[in-house]
């Protein structure tokens, strides 16, 4: 069972995510707050898997807040619900180890799925806002951010792994990365995991980051394998 805390400081917004996830069977609601103070706090009492955390919250934002849980709790995955115009907060929440990024208003399966994947340790960026996230990859890697990865880490990559590097840097989903290099959507996944692996780097999120400071998202592949 994957243990959920909703934050949200709109009461209604907290009551609807909590109907439609009391329909999944392996997903379990153990708290909703209002605010960051009411996250941390919760955190210590519920130890949740997973929090779904609006960004824009009074008292302690969901910047702030995420910062607070991912350093004194690193396994705990954090879901931004965001929209359109949040661009400076979704940039801060990704530096400090947000694992997902979502719109609000996307479907019932989409954030069921979207739970489901980050608990496994898998970032999940809406596909909606993906290419702003790419714009926020870039202003980060011309940040003082720096994902570092050591050369020899690097030498064990195959060509098929730096093209798959590459469309990761680039915004792809994993569906559109499988559909554009002929394979499943599992494989892709695989891959991934072993790439992140090999390079030693937390999650997606951080691999996009390298490589857009690396300049691995320019490199051109043609149809290597």
């Amino acid at each position: 069972m994957i243990k959920v805390i909703i934050a949200d400081d709109q009461e209604l917004i907290r009551q609807s995510l909590q109907i439609i996830l009391r329909a999944e069977k392996d997903i379990e609601v153990i708290d909703t707050v209002a605010n960051g103070v009411e996250v941390v706090r919760s955190v210590r009492k519920e130890k949740p898997d997973v929090i779904l955390m609006d960004i824009r919250m009074p008292e302690m934002d969901g910047v702030v807040c995420t910062e607070i849980i991912k350093e004194n709790y690193p396994n705990i995955k954090i879901i931004i619900l965001t929209t359109f115009d949040d661009d400076e907060y979704v940039f801060n929440a990704l530096k400090y180890g947000a694992s997902g990024y979502l719109l609000k208003g996307i479907s019932t399966k989409e954030l069921a799925d979207a739970i489901r994947k980050v608990y496994q340790g898998t970032a999940m960026i809406n596909e909606d806002i993906a290419s702003k996230v790419v714009k926020l990859f870039s202003r980060m890697a011309q940040s003082n951010l720096t994902i570092h990865v050591d050369e020899m880490q690097t030498e064990e990559l195959k060509k098929s792994e730096w093209q798959l590097i590459a469309l990761v840097g680039s915004g792809l989903s994993n569906k559109e990365i499988a559909r554009k290099l002929s394979l499943s959507e599992g494989t892709v996944r695989n891959n991934l995991s072993i790439i992140l692996g090999k390079l030693d780097l937390r999650d997606r999120t951080q691999l996009a980051i390298w490589a857009v400071q690396t300049g691995a998202v320019n490199r051109e592949f043609g149809d290597e394998k």
